[in-house]
């Protein structure tokens, strides 16, 4: 990315702070006096050299481990009556999420929230000497089966996340709400650029912005 293709190295850094600050393309745009397709192409391969980042980090996750399932959509199908149904059973696209304490967030787009599926990407992220923290979900069962000795298991009350003792999946929960409130401003997601944008936030989550800067600048060499 140099000047023949459209920007200076310093026009670039300036573009790359801005991302990391979470500027709309548009406000960007502005910032810059340049136009949103030009913006948005250089915030595309950002993305996708984030998102490449993060597919290569394969170390396994350990310590105390939160998972959940979460669902992503829109709230309103056209042509359909009413808001569509929330949680499992959803026409929702589902994300399974694993949250290491004090540590990253690794999240996966999945067919289905059965216990195969689960089970399979639990077993190729989280070491089996972690504490793995879940709620009652029926996918669950049977971990201790497969080597996770250590499972803790919650009761989620609507809307808020159940804790007990230091039991607790609030962390990934917390990354959710985060994840969906950073959607909303794109006013719809497309499908073809939902893992590019679910990746993004897997990567921003509890970075500052000079960090994320930082971070940002290597992904590009």
């Amino acid at each position: 990315m140099n000047k023949k293709n459209g920007l200076s190295r310093y026009r670039r850094a300036k573009l790359i702070r801005a991302f990391a600050a979470d500027l709309s393309a548009s406000q960007a745009a502005e910032v810059f006096g340049r136009s949103r397709t030009t913006v948005n192409r250089y915030y595309r391969l950002f993305r996708e050299a984030i998102a490449q980042h993060q597919r290569t980090q394969k170390d396994m996750l350990v310590g105390t481990v939160e998972l959940d399932e979460s669902y992503f959509g829109a709230t309103r199908l056209r042509g359909a009556p009413g808001k569509t149904r929330r949680g499992r059973g959803t026409s929702k696209q589902p994300v399974f999420g694993i949250f290491e304490r004090g540590g990253r967030v690794f999240t996966e787009i999945v067919p289905d929230t059965k216990k195969a599926t689960l089970q399979a990407l639990i077993r190729d992220r989280v070491a089996q000497q972690a504490v793995v923290v879940t709620d009652g979900w029926k996918a669950y069962d049977g971990l201790v089966d497969v080597g996770y000795d250590r499972h803790l298991r919650i009761k989620k009350a609507r809307p808020t996340t159940f804790s007990k003792n230091g039991v607790h999946i609030n962390g990934i929960e917390s990354f959710w709400s985060f994840t969906k409130r950073r959607l909303t401003k794109f006013n719809g997601v497309p499908p073809a650029t939902f893992e590019l944008h679910l990746k993004e936030c897997e990567w921003r989550w509890g970075k500052s912005v000079d960090i994320l800067e930082k971070e940002l600048k290597t992904f590009l060499v």
